[in-house]
């Protein structure tokens, strides 16, 4: 046991290491490698606005027609710069993209074999749906603390009329599909047609629905499902081993990401929009604060040791962006910190799906960030349909990049709310994805031993 604490230690430093090189890295490169077509893009929106404000201002149909060709040529011409630049940088972005496509690799067979045999470990019906009914008790709550508290914080802050920035045109593509909110929909994205297509397209939410399902039923057949469980114990085993071996190059990723990060939108961008940023992350440091209370409510100052020991987890999240690569370790230091397998196993799947606090709270903070950039005043009853409507839409969302946005785009245009306003995040969407990623690992680490607390299956943590 003594040599796995310096290792434990090693990969938490590299991981630092290499955040704060990508950093320099990355402000190294954005300064010169890619400082021609950073130039360019700045040149291009001081253009494209220019256009913008004569096209608003514009009555002579002439002029307007060939206003809206020199702002569809500009628009092109920056398409083609940022691919320029994203070329240019792409090296360090692989070295991301590859470290998540592993971590992809792993989650779905990781999230059915652990689940299945933690459903079938608990027993019964009975013993799934009172476990069940406690933890969606916790992740509805959460979930509506979250987006409660990005609501009240952008009406306190008002960030959207503080920041005074150029609007997008309201009919601007922003390239992002609508999330449907149909209710048809939504079950049809909760229950699988197929769950080898569920796997391949690692929708966690209905790989979830599938196991427990198989897991239940594992449990009823009685010996023969005893096989099954001790073939699928192993199977998690085997994945947990390989998830060791693709940790192994997270730092390597968070190299590549922060530098990808930096170099493109460098450090400059955190001026324009350090009132956003700040109030932002200052809402995901309450939100972090209200959810330990919370949990020490139940798990009393255990939650501080909790949070301690997630670290390398949440850093993980933070570096990439994706709450998703560090599910693997969050449920192997669960464990450590003293909750039973068959509890981790059962409520980490359910929160990547249910309870991603982080960015619940932003959908709500974005959505009216929005709509005060473009003057729109929301009346306190819809901004509370809003985050009814964002309470529905968001359940199963992945925890990776730029998911958040997709609900949010479907959101806007239920309000009525320019969609072509999201373009006003796109550029520091990546930097606010790193902390509502960390905040999910963060909500779902205290759901987990808070739900084990109230089964008495919460222990003493592995000593070192």
């Amino acid at each position: 046991m003594k040599s796995i604490k310096p290792q434990k230690s090693r990969l938490t430093l590299y991981i630092i290491i290499a955040l704060v090189i990508g950093i320099g890295l990355g402000f190294l490169l954005n300064k010169n490698y890619v400082a021609d077509e950073n130039k360019k893009l700045e040149s291009l929106e001081v253009s494209f606005q220019q256009v913008q404000h004569q096209l608003s201002q514009s009555n002579d149909s002439i002029a307007s027609v060939k206003l809206e060709q020199q702002k569809k040529f500009i628009i092109k011409e920056r398409s083609a710069v940022i691919s320029t630049r994203d070329k240019k940088v792409e090296p360090f972005s692989i070295l991301a993209d590859i470290f998540l496509r592993l971590i992809k690799m792993i989650v779905a067979p990781l999230v059915f074999t652990t689940l299945v045999v933690g459903v079938a470990k608990l027993g019964d019906i009975n013993s799934v749906g009172r476990i069940g009914g406690k933890t969606l008790l916790w992740f509805i709550g959460a979930s509506l603390t979250s987006l409660l508290l990005g609501m009240i914080l952008v009406n306190i802050f008002k960030p959207g009329i503080a920041m005074n920035l150029p609007l997008p045109d309201a009919g601007t593509d922003i390239g992002l599909a609508h999330n449907s909110l149909s209710l048809k929909d939504f079950l049809y994205h909760v229950f699988p047609a197929s769950v080898i297509d569920a796997m391949a397209k690692n929708e966690i939410l209905q790989i979830v629905v599938f196991s427990l399902f198989f897991g239940v039923a594992t449990a009823a057949i009685g010996e023969q499902g005893k096989i099954v469980i001790k073939a699928m114990d192993a199977i998690a085993h085997v994945i947990l081993k390989v998830t060791g071996y693709v940790m192994n190059f997270a730092p390597v990723a968070v190299f590549g990401a922060m530098t990808a990060i930096i170099a493109k939108q460098g450090l400059g961008i955190l001026k324009t929009y350090s009132i956003f940023i700040t109030e932002f992350y200052s809402g995901l440091l309450i939100l972090w604060i209200v959810l330990a209370l919370a949990g020490s409510v139940i798990i009393g100052k255990r939650v501080i040791e909790l949070l301690r020991k997630m670290k390398e987890p949440i850093l993980l999240a933070f570096s990439t962006s994706s709450s998703e690569a560090a599910f693997p370790k969050t449920m192997e230091l669960l464990q450590k910190f003293g909750c039973k397998d068959k509890i981790v196993s059962f409520v980490l799947p359910l929160g990547y799906s249910f309870n991603l606090d982080g960015s619940m709270m932003y959908m709500t903070f974005a959505s009216l960030f929005i709509a005060q950039s473009y003057g729109i005043d929301l009346p306190l009853s819809t901004q509370i349909s809003m985050l009814l409507v964002l309470m529905l839409t968001s359940k199963g969302i992945a925890g990776v990049p730029r998911a958040s946005l997709v609900v949010i785009a479907g959101t806007l245009a239920t309000f009525n709310i320019p969609e072509a306003g999201l373009a006003l995040l796109l550029g520091i969407d990546p930097l606010l994805d790193m902390g509502r990623s960390a905040t999910n690992v963060v909500g779902n680490s205290i759901a987990t031993a808070v739900v084990s607390k109230w089964e008495n299956s919460l222990g003493e943590a592995e000593k070192p």
